[in-house]
């Protein structure tokens, strides 16, 4: 069981990365330890900034930055970032295309226990909205450092949201399938596709792994890029399997299930059945909890999809 969250791996490339290119700089809002970047505020000091809890001022400042030259990572709870900053996301890194990339720390429901106000469920649809604003939810570890890897490298405004425990691995050290902003084939199948993000998407295997048992032949996508958004691998799906299951840890409005129903209605209509959280306050608890009690869990989204094969919908 992998024990290495998917924050954990962010501070690690960065460190790595940061050793030999001074220009990387990370900003947290008061957040160094609930985001796993002591490590790399003890090692480099002088391009560390704490900014406190302003996270208006933390995407600002660090905007700033970035027109001078620097690479910005901000780092903050996903839930805050993405709403109390949504402005300066807009128009100091988004509108003014400065290399600034926010990190989204204890995306979803993370904060389970600690309700609506810690919930960040609206992000993908937020961050989405903006102009020139990338948004990307890896699924584990490995496709973790594979996409920092790649965004350290690039120029351009992104927000990429991670959870707080670590995550089982959808995919092994040896071999990490990985191509900048288009949708990992997880596993092949003919009958239904399950499209999933983030945390959604082991869930989502082992769920395939669950219908091959009845006889079911399932695709998984991992869509962790849902901006820029692969309709070339959803419109596939649609026509080879017919059936499309989209799976987030996100609202049912403005998530990757509603990305995934206008592509495929306005190309190639098929059955699509959307599996997320509701327009309503969720429930408080632990993530697992959570999860269970909405069907985002293998069982609930194998029970789902089961159901639209044996009833051709």
């Amino acid at each position: 069981m992998n024990k290495i969250p998917n924050r954990q791996v962010i501070c690690d490339v960065l460190v790595e990365k940061a050793e030999k290119d001074k220009d990387i700089v990370v900003l947290c809002s008061d957040s160094r330890g609930s985001a796993s970047l002591s490590e790399f505020a003890e090692k480099y000091p002088k391009q560390f900034v704490e900014v406190g809890i302003a996270e208006q001022n933390l995407v600002s400042i660090s905007a700033g930055l970035a027109a001078c030259g620097k690479k910005a990572f901000a780092a903050s709870p996903a839930c805050f970032l993405s709403t109390r900053s949504m402005e300066q996301a807009k128009v100091d890194v988004a509108y003014s295309n400065t290399n600034v990339k926010l990190i989204g720390i204890s995306g979803g429901i993370s904060y389970g226990a600690l309700g609506m106000t810690h919930h960040s469920a609206q992000d993908i649809a937020i961050m989405g909205s903006i102009p020139n604003m990338r948004v990307y939810l890896p699924s584990d570890r490995f496709q973790t450092r594979k996409l920092m890897e790649n965004l350290i490298d690039d120029q351009k405004p992104a927000y990429v949201r991670v959870g707080r425990n670590p995550v089982e691995d959808v995919y092994n050290e040896e071999d990490i399938p990985f191509e900048m902003d288009r949708a990992t084939m997880v596993c092949d199948g003919n009958d239904i596709t399950i499209i999933a993000c983030g945390e959604m998407v082991k869930p989502a295997k082992d769920a395939a792994g669950e219908l091959e048992k009845i006889g079911i032949s399932c695709r998984v996508l991992d869509m962790y890029c849902l901006k820029p958004f692969d309709s070339t691998a959803v419109l596939r799906a649609a026509r080879e399997t017919g059936r499309i299951v989209a799976v987030e840890e996100h609202s049912i409005i403005g998530g990757l299930g509603s990305l995934v129903s206008q592509t495929v209605s306005e190309n190639c209509p098929v059955k699509v059945k959307c599996l997320a959280l509701p327009d309503a306050p969720a429930i408080s608890g632990k993530s697992g909890e959570v999860f269970e009690y909405y069907g985002l869990n293998a069982k609930g989204i194998a029970k789902i999809a089961a159901e639209m094969v044996k009833n051709g919908g």
